[in-house]
């Protein structure tokens, strides 16, 4: 009786927070007398309750789904060598580390609560001998899906972890780690059932819902998991059934006709936008209560923003010109101009040194400056439109700022909603959206070895929508490569889904930590040099190594360019324990059967 009470205590609490979407914004219901999860609407109170966890903060008021690419070599941290991709503080102490632990095995057990109590199981869930409304199934279905979403994050990050599919007994607390094997299998096998039952839709019928491009979205994560670490030395059957779940989510899914279209108001509410959407986490407008903080944290100084977590130079040398080669191979690219010229995505995702953004509620542009003492970027009161010189505070001021702490990079994602203040941000944010699905199916049929025409069209579909070129025009030399189709996909997730909880799933993938890591993150030219001084002798080379260039990794050291640009976290390294995080010692205390690698 104490756990049924305290699991509805938990998720009529939970419905007292503010939200956006219909469902989470209405008061709790009645509960039935029989269960608290035997009435469509207790069930739809407790599954209500679960998405509220979806989006805890991890860091100053930053939603997991984003900062997750903060702790890859993609993106940094305001402070030095802290970077849990690096090594920075990757300990079982590491309070990062133990919040995305601790967050996702919440999401987990509020999960397992519901399904323990309500009506239907994995066996019976799609049965007519169950006398429940289809509300009652999809709500259901939805529960199992967004467990198993929490369940991916942590296997992805951890490895073998403890695995429960149902609520957990005392019995259980000294639970060993479970294979991933175990695990992928049977939430595959899970997911796939929910998806070929067709009792969730395609397109959910309340934003911020799951539907059924979001179940077969994380199976063929699943998948690529499962393949890409040849689990249980069944990866290609992984990566099989990776193209064949991303396929249903592009036979059902279209593209956003604009790529910026996705993370703006106005661009999200439009219907081909809907349409690529697959699951995200919705906010309200106007409210005061129920806000992320991402972009006060992604913003200049000078402009009023806190300034305290960056793009890395890592990512911003990967996207092509708009030839579709790379900087050190396109006659496009100018060291002096670095934004000149690019993928129209570079633009859309990252603001560098002579850049231009909006001011909320200012009809004026900003230019990002990393040199100048001074700037022309505040309003004058006394006359609308005019605009008066003051510091620079991305240079001059004492707090962290992307010209004094980063590489002279700031984050456009999410940002350029010219609607939206800086400190408290309402714009949702996207889990999910097809895209991704286009770029896993490309992934998955190439490692399979099998480059057709679906994985040229899947890649093109994905590069038109954002107004590059097709990739067989500027490099007609990828078409039945292997390795070359490697690289291009690989290069097409860091530019499409950065800063979308993708990328730090992806390293780790791809086992590239150590080339990576080896070498300081250099950026913008110091300011003896600055820009305008840089000349295609300048730039770092790609080809150190045949790894180095299929990943698409700088190398500064070895091109002896590196004295000519800024450089911070000198004391990167990488370690083949760091393919897996260590499990919080909190829990090793409280479970002597848990254990990390050695080392840890």
């Amino acid at each position: 009786m104490k756990k049924t009470l305290y699991t509805a205590f938990m998720a009529v609490a939970a419905l007292s927070l503010g939200s956006c979407s219909d469902f989470l914004d209405k008061k709790s219901t009645a509960y039935d007398t029989d269960g608290f999860y035997m009435s469509d609407a207790g069930m739809n109170d407790g599954v209500t309750a679960i998405y509220r966890l979806i989006p805890y903060d991890q860091n100053w008021g930053v939603p997991v789904a984003v900062m997750q690419d903060v702790y890859c070599p993609y993106a940094l941290m305001a402070d030095e060598n802290i970077t849990i991709s690096a090594g920075g503080g990757l300990t079982p102490d590491q309070g990062y580390v133990n919040t995305y632990w601790a967050g996702h095995w919440n999401i987990v057990s509020r999960a397992n609560n519901v399904l323990s109590g309500c009506a239907l199981n994995d066996e019976n869930f799609n049965s007519s001998d169950v006398a429940v409304s289809e509300q009652y199934r999809r709500r259901y279905c939805e529960a199992v899906a967004v467990r198993d979403y929490a369940y991916y994050n942590l296997v992805q990050a951890f490895g073998d972890i403890p695995f429960f599919p149902k609520a957990v007994t005392p019995e259980q607390y000294t639970e060993p780690r479970h294979d991933k094997e175990e695990i992928l299998d049977y939430i595959i096998k899970e997911l796939t059932a929910i998806g070929e039952s067709g009792i969730l839709p395609w397109t959910p019928e309340q934003t911020g819902r799951v539907g059924n491009g979001m179940v077969y979205n994380l199976i063929a994560r699943y998948g690529l998991l499962g393949g890409s670490h040849d689990v249980g030395g069944r990866g290609q059957e992984y990566f099989r059934i990776a193209a064949d779940a991303a396929k249903k989510v592009m036979d059902n899914h279209k593209l956003a006709t604009n790529f910026g279209d996705l993370f703006t108001h106005a661009g999200q509410a439009l219907s081909s936008t809907r349409s690529e959407i697959l699951w995200e986490y919705t906010y309200c407008l106007g409210s005061v209560n129920h806000t992320h903080k991402m972009r006060y944290g992604h913003t200049s100084r000078t402009a009023g923003g806190s300034s305290v977590r960056f793009p890395s130079n890592m990512l911003a040398v990967v996207y092509e010109c708009t030839d579709g080669l790379r900087i050190d191979e396109s006659p496009l690219f100018d060291p002096a101009k670095p934004s000149a010229n690019r993928d129209p995505r570079f633009g859309q995702t990252i603001l560098m040194h002579g850049d231009q953004f909006w001011w909320s509620n200012h009809e004026k542009a900003i230019e990002v400056d990393v040199y100048g003492k001074t700037s022309n970027q505040y309003p004058n009161p006394r006359k609308k439109g005019s605009w008066y010189k003051t510091n620079n505070l991305d240079v001059t001021g004492t707090s962290y700022s992307c010209a004094r702490d980063g590489v002279g990079l700031l984050w456009q994602k999410y940002n350029a909603d010219e609607t939206e203040g800086f400190s408290d941000s309402t714009l949702d944010l996207i889990i999910m959206r097809a895209a991704e699905a286009y770029l896993t199916y490309a992934e998955a049929k190439i490692e399979l070895g099998e480059l057709d025409q679906s994985v040229y069209d899947a890649i093109n579909t994905v590069r038109r929508r954002a107004g590059q070129i097709d990739f067989d025009k500027a490099v007609p030399a990828r078409i039945g490569n292997q390795d070359l189709m490697r690289q291009l996909v690989r290069r097409e997730r860091k530019v499409e889904l950065a800063m979308e909880g993708v990328l730090l799933t992806d390293f780790r993938r791809w086992k590239i930590g150590d080339i990576l890591n080896e070498e300081p993150v250099y950026g913008q030219p110091i300011s003896d040099i600055k820009y305008a001084g840089l000349t295609k002798a300048d730039l770092p080379t790609f080809k150190k190594t045949d790894r180095h260039d299929l990943n698409d990794v700088p190398n500064y050291q070895a091109a002896g360019v590196d004295e000519k640009y800024t450089m911070r976290d000198a004391k990167r390294f990488w370690e083949e324990r760091f393919l897996w995080w260590p499990i919080p010692r909190t829990d090793l205390d409280r479970n002597p059967n848990l254990t990390n690698p050695e080392g840890y």
